[in-house]
């Protein structure tokens, strides 16, 4: 019992810290805080969550030395404590130019982060010899999240409401601070901070680019798995522009981020069930294909709020947490030796693809938000048809039977 005490602290103190890192007031109102209080356009919102994720690409590698060197455990504090200074700067003067730089300081708190906090976990948990436990804790984990998520939707909608939307970031920063002392505290693992963190980023450039062009049936389902993940992650920065045309009150802003995190719950925490429901693989990717697909068409044919439900329920529920249930399908293909290098590089890919649609789909919702809504529920469509997994023989086999 006495070893394990030190790891049962370590577990607990990074359930507390997930749940403060992800108390995230601004979530409700993204729309609003850019475009009512920062005076600008979504092409330019969209833009700066490229430029976001260009800067967490380049600044991997210098940021992963820094948990090299330093420790794993310091690198989460590090960005913990940028994060906090990034919500500050973000929510100080409504300007352009102050954005890019908090967008670049929040880039470089998730670049310091990314990784360096499941691996300090998974090693808490293998120098005691219970790193069997590791997808219970990580499941958890992330359950409490959504639970951060969760609980900071409604309360950034009261605070834009009563106070300002400007203070749903600014008062971010308090959590985030928190975040930072919790992640001083935690025990840095004598096992497995051998691994060069930087190093490995290039090696998951490398690797995982040659394991593609080697694996057909796993490059058929990535691309499948990325193109409706980028489709479904509009769904936050659409409706609630479209909430903004509806003249919605911005307090009501937090019930439906409320529900889409719900959605994302109750689907996420029942693929099981789901799986038996459609029977295989391929039906139930087919059918939230469509769902996540007709939905954006059908809130762009019928504006309203019971479409942005509708939006919310299939495209948020299913379609937003489409990508877990790929990963899931897509780790039975990849040699466990090359698990995390490859799954890693498909998150890269993913980045990479809505680096290049969020100002494409920025600049069309200024014009018109119907065809905003209508491209992007074209995506879907067109993986569908063009993806080499529609047939559902080839993906059960594939899946199910990946060795032969």
């Amino acid at each position: 019992m006495f070893i394990k005490k030190p790891t049962i602290n370590t577990v607990w103190k990074y359930y507390l810290f997930v749940f403060f890192h992800n108390l995230f007031f601004i979530s409700a109102l993204l729309v609003p805080f850019f475009t009512e209080w920062g005076g600008i356009s979504l092409a330019k919102a969209q833009f700066l969550q490229s430029w976001f994720m260009f800067w967490i690409f380049v600044l991997e590698i210098p940021t992963g030395a820094i948990a090299d060197y330093f420790g794993r455990k310091y690198s989460i504090a590090l960005g913990s404590f940028m994060v906090t200074i990034a919500a500050l700067v973000y929510g100080s003067i409504p300007k352009f130019e102050v954005f890019l730089l908090g967008e670049f300081i929040f880039a470089i708190s998730s670049a310091l982060i990314s990784g360096a906090d499941q691996a300090l976990l998974y090693d808490a948990l293998k120098e005691v010899n219970r790193e069997e436990e590791s997808k219970k804790v990580f499941g958890r984990a992330n359950s409490i999240r959504l639970l951060g998520l969760l609980t900071a939707a409604p309360l950034g909608a009261f605070i834009g409401q009563k106070i300002g939307i400007n203070y749903t970031m600014l008062f971010s920063s308090i959590p985030f601070f928190i975040s930072a002392l919790i992640a001083l505290t935690i025990k840095e693992p004598k096992v497995g901070i051998k691994i060069s963190e930087s190093l490995r980023y290039l090696d998951v450039v490398k690797q995982g680019f040659l394991y593609f062009l080697k694996h057909k049936a796993l490059r058929a389902l990535a691309v499948d798995g990325i193109i409706i993940a980028s489709s479904a992650y509009f769904v936050i920065w659409l409706y609630q522009a479209l909430l903004i045309k509806l003249n919605v009150p911005i307090l009501y802003f937090g019930y439906f981020q409320t529900f889409l995190i719900l959605m994302e719950m109750l689907v996420s925490s029942n693929f099981g069930f789901f799986d038996k429901a459609f029977k295989s693989p391929s039906r139930y990717l087919t059918l939230t294909t469509c769902a996540t697909s007709l939905t954006f068409i059908f809130v762009a044919i019928y504006p309203s709020i019971i479409s942005i439900v509708v939006l919310i329920i299939f495209a948020g529920g299913f379609g937003y947490t489409r990508f877990e249930y790929v990963s899931a399908l897509m780790n039975k293909l990849i040699d466990s030796e090359k698990r995390a290098t490859v799954v890693s590089s498909i998150n890269m890919f993913r980045r990479f693809a809505l680096i290049l649609l969020n100002p494409l789909v920025g600049f069309i919702s200024d014009h018109s938000l119907r065809w905003s809504f209508l491209l992007v529920g074209l995506l879907p469509l067109a993986a569908l048809l063009f993806s080499r997994i529609r047939n559902k023989r080839r993906l059960n086999k594939m899946v199910l039977y990946p060795a032969q």
